[in-house]
């Protein structure tokens, strides 16, 4: 396995320092690891020159900073002008990054949802309407806004044209260049407890740890409905976030790219790249 990570902007031959440590425990474990310059790949840079530094490999990982699908594509294409083969190919990346990609094959164990495609307001509408009355959570094809939670998250009734159209636009204007494919809208769940992130690998859950937004508070999810859902998807590496309805139903809130997920403090570096290596 080769790791793939995001330089230091300040010293280009080291890996950044948020994947450090990561990239020690690999090199530890005898994992070749190489840089690449994440921004010039976000801002639209030559992804050729971005990736000059990594080697060939035929099972290639990136742990690094969240790229949006066309980036990926992007990165992915010029790694295999240089022979490399991503474990999750650029299409792997796109149906786990965003949401229309997983909701159909997780739609019994996650809420209701519908979405649209760009920003349009009738648009919007539209969806508001197919999900019918009641509380809804908006976010776009790839991030919330939750910690602006009650101005661009949170809608308390869908049948509030008006109010609903505030909130989504809010979630669009702190987005910004980020929003990525369109307006989501959740159907509202109360749930109980903190989320837990469950990290699969090959379609199996290899670690369980705390959600990053709630360092510390770790439980044991019941994965038996999860478990065949998420390994039909066929996705090499990805977390899955959780957390318990009030009827006692483990839900899942979100589906994402292992290799952008951040990793809470309870799971070690060593211990990922461990995960990684056994599958």
């Amino acid at each position: 396995m080769l790791l793939i990570v995001p330089a230091d902007p300040m010293r280009p031959r080291r890996a950044d320092e948020h994947f450090a440590a990561e990239a020690a425990a690999a090199r530890e474990a005898g994992v070749e690891v190489a840089v690449i310059d994440h921004d010039a790949l976000a801002g639209g840079g030559d992804p050729d020159q971005a990736v000059a530094r990594v080697p060939a490999s035929t099972d290639a990982v990136y742990r690094g900073w969240m790229l949006p699908a066309a980036g990926y594509g992007a990165m992915a294409a010029a790694l295999g002008r240089r022979e490399v083969s991503l474990r999750t190919g650029a299409d792997d990346y796109r149906t786990a990054h965003e949401l229309p990609g997983w909701y159909a094959a997780l739609e019994s164990v996650t809420p209701e949802t519908v979405w649209t495609a760009g920003d349009a307001r009738e648009d919007f509408d539209r969806a508001c309407e197919r999900l019918g009355g009641g509380a809804a959570v908006l976010r776009d094809y790839t991030k919330s806004a939750k910690h602006h939670w009650h101005e661009a998250a949170y809608v308390p009734d869908l049948t509030d044209g008006e109010a609903a159209w505030r909130v989504a636009s809010r979630l669009r204007e702190l987005r910004g260049g980020d929003f990525a494919g369109g307006f989501v809208v959740r159907r509202f769940e109360r749930l109980t407890g903190t989320e837990v992130r469950t990290w699969w690998v090959a379609g199996e859950c290899r670690l369980t740890g705390a959600h990053p937004d709630t360092p510390g508070a770790v439980c044991v999810p019941d994965l038996t409905a999860v478990t065949p859902l998420v390994a039909a998807l066929g996705l090499p590496f990805v977390t899955v976030d959780l957390a318990l309805r009030e009827d006692g139903e483990w839900r899942v809130v979100e589906l994402g790219d292992g290799q952008v997920s951040d990793r809470p403090a309870e799971i070690s570096a060593e211990t990922l790249v461990a995960a990684l290596l056994a599958g």
